[in-house]
């Protein structure tokens, strides 16, 4: 699944876990460009 704001250019390494530890999860979807509540609200 590729969540970007449209007009970015991301390339992201998502870890290969069973859980992303928080930081690392926040830190994604800041790299993203999306905020946190952006990422929520695009998993609903």
């Amino acid at each position: 699944m590729i969540l970007v704001k449209p007009g970015h250019i991301v390339s992201l390494s998502v870890p290969d876990h069973k859980e992303i530890a928080k930081g690392t999860l926040r830190s994604l979807i800041r790299a993203s460009g999306l905020t946190v509540e952006e990422f929520v609200e695009l998993l609903d």
